[in-house]
């Protein structure tokens, strides 16, 4: 499966991690340790070093409760950085955004991939985002980030989430953007409770049959607090056995704080995929 970023084109065929880096001052998991530039653009070529495939950088928290960014500051702050990054190493940029405005001045500055909570609704962000030539991440979120966890409800989540997706591709196509610049994310933690992260991380290969790259983040998230009691320092294990599942269900891309672990859990769950695992000896899959 390959992605087009740009001028540049991402084998996905092998599944890669995304390394996040925040550029704001109130992460809900690092606690704004990345916000000046400097230890930023360091920390995105540690996770380069280290084996992400895609770094994302971000100037906006979208953890409940988190403050609003204007435009003008989330410019300011990831600019800079992507710039930096895209002049210091080949692995794809992504813009963590859904402001038109930081989409243009991101790619202008080298990003070849625009990862999108809110999956281009804002205003002009359809626009913009067909413009340039980079890869969309279109994720799916009910509600609004401040608010989203307040009381999610669904009658079918696996259904509904599905069905914005397949909406917000078809947008896309009109708008004149192409299949292959495309990539879905569920949205873990994003307008849903447990129970509804964990119905659709087990329909992981429903999503995967809309034959688009499936990108999972799970990372540090709070659906790891509700099901083991871990704070978001304590919520690695958590993390890497998702991303091992996810992989093995059919996921492409894998969006993280924990590169270093994350890459060998890739790895080993995309080694375990390719031998045959979870088939049995007449290549059927098990029940």
């Amino acid at each position: 499966m390959l992605l087009r970023c740009g001028a540049h084109t991402l084998d996905l065929t092998t599944p890669v991690v995304m390394g996040i880096v925040n550029v704001t001052p109130d992460s809900f998991s690092d606690g704004g340790r990345f916000f000046a530039a400097g230890h930023a653009i360091e920390h995105a070529l540690a996770m380069v070093e280290a084996g992400a495939g895609i770094i994302d950088v971000g100037g906006e928290s979208t953890r409940p409760g988190a403050a609003a960014v204007s435009e003008s500051d989330e410019i300011r702050r990831v600019v800079p950085v992507v710039a930096a990054l895209a002049a210091r190493t080949a692995v794809p940029v992504s813009v963590d955004t859904s402001k038109p405005g930081v989409m243009r001045e991101a790619v202008l500055a080298g990003a070849t991939m625009i990862n999108d909570v809110r999956a281009l609704r804002d205003e002009g962000a359809l626009h913009a985002a067909a413009a340039t030539s980079a890869a969309i991440c279109l994720m799916h979120m009910q509600g609004e980030p401040r608010t989203m966890q307040a009381d999610p409800k669904y009658d079918d989540v696996v259904a509904a989430v599905r069905a914005f997706l397949e909406s917000r591709i078809a947008a896309c196509l009109a708008a004149g953007i192409s299949r292959d610049r495309l990539v879905i994310d569920p949205g873990i933690g994003f307008g849903k409770l447990l129970a509804h992260n964990l119905g659709l991380l087990a329909a992981l290969p429903e999503l995967a049959a809309l034959h688009l790259p499936v990108m999972i983040g799970v990372s540090r998230k709070s659906l790891f607090g509700d099901l083991l009691g871990r704070p978001a320092g304590q919520r690695l294990a958590g993390g890497v056995a998702v991303a091992t599942a996810a992989v093995l269900a059919g996921a492409n891309i894998v969006r993280t704080h924990d590169v270093v672990e994350t890459v060998d859990a890739v790895r080993v769950a995309s080694a375990l995929h390719s031998a045959g695992y979870g088939k049995n000896p007449m290549g059927a899959e098990q029940s």
